[in-house]
């Protein structure tokens, strides 16, 4: 009698047991459902059947896995066009935006660059995250996407300069421009260029200029000051001067991007400073970040960003962030760095494996502590022109640089 009541109360015990946990799989089940009805009661906004993603031409196989995770966890369809990601893009989100008949995409990508210009014709709107969202980003990737202390996407790639180096001539990468000088004047004894750089235009000599202490403009805690210009100060003029000082001295090769790759490939050239996606996958070839300048600080570089971006048309506006977060989440941008090659933003990126593997991925990872956005007001579009002119003058006519600096500031200020 006793043994029958022991099973009994076992039988009932185990039976509690299984409906109180279930199995495991059970579990997660309930709590993606539970998880679900929190998003569902966090808004007020209904959840759409449809949303619409623009991504920029050759993106979409990696964007496909990502959009099918999406669309499992939330239940919301995602359909994905390819453009061209520099004017189409922009020109297509200008006229169908306003008409209103669902041809408007919910999210788009487009070049930290354009943000300002975005913002300012009312094209896309303000990304409200949870500061822990964007704490997941290096800082410097999240002021890219920023606007009037506003931020206005998330950061899905990055891109910079970083020294590429011929392994067959250098063993390995020079640590500071003093010594690649040295390299550089040893090899013209040679008939051979030990680097180049295309400082004769703004976008490399920029490097230099900011590493010595200069700046664009001036940034007042996320908000750059076009009237504060930084071109023509003191450290600007001085890295004029160092940056001449290699064309007077003939340590720098002359010609075009075809004729500089010639020269790289024909074992002339040992180094040069270069977009971190060029060369990669060449065995001789190295990457590395860019030397340290004569002052003692890294030479910087500008950084180039590709965001997601809510548009100003969505009906959307909550299940659009859901969207732009999970397509930059860690696990995405790994996934996409996997099919892409593109490097992600994203902080723990930087402690990956795959880093370790990837020589280029490792030099970019490092010189993205010295990057600095390319500044995203409409008003650096007029900085351009006056500045390769002045770098051109600079290192091609050897004009005197404080001279030269200070009119391309007038110019700038003028257009």
């Amino acid at each position: 009698m006793k043994k029958q009541i022991f099973h009994l109360f076992m039988s009932i015990f185990l039976i509690m047991m299984a409906s109180a946990c279930g199995t495991d799989s059970d579990k997660e089940n309930r709590i993606v459902k539970d998880n679900k009805k929190t998003v569902e009661e966090t808004t007020e906004e209904a959840k759409p059947e449809k949303m619409v993603i623009w991504e920029e031409k050759g993106k979409a196989e990696a964007l496909k896995p990502v959009i099918e995770g999406f669309e499992k966890e939330y239940g919301i369809k995602v359909v994905h066009e390819e453009l061209e990601i520099a004017e189409e893009m922009h020109d297509r989100l200008r006229r169908d935006g306003p008409i209103g008949n669902g041809k408007a995409p919910d999210v788009v990508t487009f070049s930290h660059r354009q943000v300002g210009q975005l913002v300012k014709e009312g094209l896309i709107q303000e990304v409200k995250v949870e500061d822990e969202v964007t704490d997941a980003f290096h800082e410097s990737s999240i002021r890219a996407e920023m606007y009037q202390d506003k931020v206005f996407g998330l950061p899905k790639s990055v891109n910079t300069s970083v020294l590429i180096y011929n392994k067959k001539i250098l063993s390995k990468a020079p640590e500071t421009m003093n010594d690649l000088y040295k390299i550089s004047k040893k090899l013209r004894k040679e008939n051979a260029y030990g680097f180049h750089a295309e400082w004769n235009g703004f976008h490399d000599a920029y490097g230099v200029m900011a590493g010595m202490g200069s700046y664009v403009f001036h940034d007042e805690n996320g908000n750059f000051n076009p009237s504060d210009i930084g071109l023509n100060d003191k450290h600007a003029i001085k890295a004029a001067a160092y940056i001449q000082k290699w064309y007077k001295t003939n340590l720098i090769p002359k010609g075009d991007g075809a004729a500089i790759e010639k020269l790289y490939s024909q074992g002339e050239l040992a180094s040069f400073l270069g977009d971190a996606n060029s060369f990669s996958g060449k065995k001789e070839t190295g990457m590395a970040p860019l030397p340290e300048l004569p002052n003692g600080m890294p030479m910087k570089s500008f950084l180039e960003v590709k965001g997601w971006h809510v548009t100003a048309f969505t009906k959307h506006p909550y299940w659009s962030t859901k969207l732009v977060e999970y397509l930059t989440s860690d696990k995405q941008a790994i996934q996409r760095y996997e099919t892409t090659g593109d490097v992600p933003p994203n902080k723990s990126f930087s402690h990956n494996k795959l880093i370790k593997e990837n020589e280029r991925a490792q030099a970019l990872s490092i010189q993205l502590q010295y990057a600095e956005p390319v500044p995203n007001i409409p008003e650096m579009n007029k900085v351009w022109r006056p500045m390769d002119s002045a770098m051109n003058r600079i290192t091609m006519e050897k004009a005197k640089p404080k001279r030269t600096l200070d009119e391309a500031v007038k110019a700038i200020k003028k257009e």
